[in-house]
């Protein structure tokens, strides 16, 4: 499993460089893209360098534009949302193929539905995983829910290669290693803890060894 770290605020950018040799995908979050622009990404490259850079751009129209934008500034990787038109896909993942950009089909908008995506539903050449991506307003309204980790074995069923995202952090890591995800990404559980490190040491470790149990190894870092 890949851990994928996501900055989503400026402030978080200062953690990057104490933990780059630690993840293995580093991410622009979209509010950080917003803000800075294409630039988020050519910072990040130099904050971790040689750790491949996503760029979460939700793209669901002018998937071109948006495509070009990011691999010239940099990103390996980009998010397209699930439910943009198959024109979209068809042209982000056209110059993907071409150019050597991995895509990521992001569920967010369909997180909570059964199933996540129509039985048969495939993708084009370019794109690589799909997200299993639990919205943060709804954690931040109060909502708890795991089904996002839940629906992971339904994506494999379907033979998709998975991201998961959306509240994982030392509390949910175990439940998330059990599904196995090919990507596990954390923001916040990383970002904004007292010993950033030590807890993306610790998450690290729940990656590499998914049969031990927590009753078994240290508390994690706070």
């Amino acid at each position: 499993m890949l851990l994928q770290l996501a900055v989503d605020r400026p402030e978080h950018f200062a953690v990057v460089p104490r933990v780059a040799d630690l993840v293995d995908i580093v991410e622009v979050g979209t509010p950080v893209l917003k803000r800075f622009g294409a630039s988020a990404i050519t910072t990040l490259r130099e904050l971790a360098p040689g750790v491949p850079v996503l760029a979460d751009t939700k793209t669901v129209d002018g998937g071109l534009l948006e495509a070009e934008m990011v691999h010239t500034s940099g990103a390996t990787m980009m998010t397209v949302l699930a439910c943009a038109s198959a024109a979209t896909h068809c042209t982000v993942g056209e110059f993907a193929d071409r150019h050597g950009l991995i895509v990521v089909a992001d569920t967010i908008t369909t997180t909570g539905t059964t199933p996540l995506l129509p039985v048969g539903q495939t993708f084009p050449a370019g794109y690589g995983y799909v997200a299993v991506h639990f919205p943060s307003d709804q954690r931040l309204a109060g909502d708890s829910s795991t089904a996002h980790i839940d629906a992971v074995e339904d994506m494999h069923a379907l033979g998709h290669r998975v991201s998961l995202a959306g509240g994982i952090s030392t509390d949910n890591i175990d439940a998330a290693v059990a599904v196995a995800p090919e990507i596990v990404v954390v923001g916040s559980g990383i970002t904004e803890a007292d010993d950033p490190r030590g807890v993306t040491e610790w998450i690290r470790s729940r990656l590499s060894e998914p049969g031990r149990g927590w009753p078994s190894t240290p508390s994690p870092p706070s």
